[in-house]
């Protein structure tokens, strides 16, 4: 399953293509083509048989407000709010047909690390200039993936409201698609 979930960035490229060559008069505008940016995320799924795989990847200022180090205590709670929310994919994904749980997730972003160091406050000005990235990884098993036709963001985009994009890439019975999903549009069909 990881080797589908890898692989799904190579077999959308058409697709990716399409969509930069329409969009390169935008980021020209804005210099070189960057993976960080703040208000857009990545979202990768594939399903397969009984098994879903999600990748998240996000600049840490849509989840948190902030990418430094946590410094203060309301900074903290931020950090522990946004990773509490990120353990519930099912809420957050809209997945509450197919009896899916999880059976594996991971959560990485250095902030994560840092909030639980007792020496966060002295690795605070090593990425004071720095963009971080909160990635997250979830692997659920679906005991009805039959029941599965739609993915709703509208969770996530509500606890979330820095994020005002995500571009989704899904491979899922009915082949490959992607799509960019937005507060007004936030959900796709498997």
């Amino acid at each position: 399953m990881r080797r589908l979930l890898l692989a799904l960035p190579f077999a959308l490229l058409p697709l990716a293509a399409v969509h930069a060559s329409e969009d390169d008069h935008e980021h020209a505008e804005h210099g070189s083509l960057d993976t960080h940016e703040h208000g857009a995320a990545q979202l990768n799924l594939v399903l397969d048989g009984q098994a879903l795989e999600l990748e998240l990847q996000s600049p840490a200022m849509n989840l948190l407000g902030f990418e430094h180090a946590a410094h203060s205590a309301a900074d903290l709670v931020k950090v522990a709010a946004a990773r509490r929310q990120l353990q519930e994919p099912q809420t957050l994904f809209g997945l509450t047909a197919g009896d899916c749980t999880v059976s594996q997730l991971e959560l990485e972003s250095a902030l994560f690390a840092e909030a639980k160091s007792d020496e966060h406050e002295q690795h605070a000005d090593d990425h004071e200039s720095e963009h971080s990235d909160i990635h997250a990884h979830y692997q659920l098993e679906c005991q009805k993936p039959d029941e599965l036709k739609q993915l709703n963001l509208s969770e996530l985009f509500k606890r979330f409201p820095a994020t005002q994009k995500i571009q989704v890439q899904l491979i899922g019975p009915n082949g490959q698609q992607g799509l960019e999903l937005t507060p007004a549009q936030p959900s796709l069909s498997f």
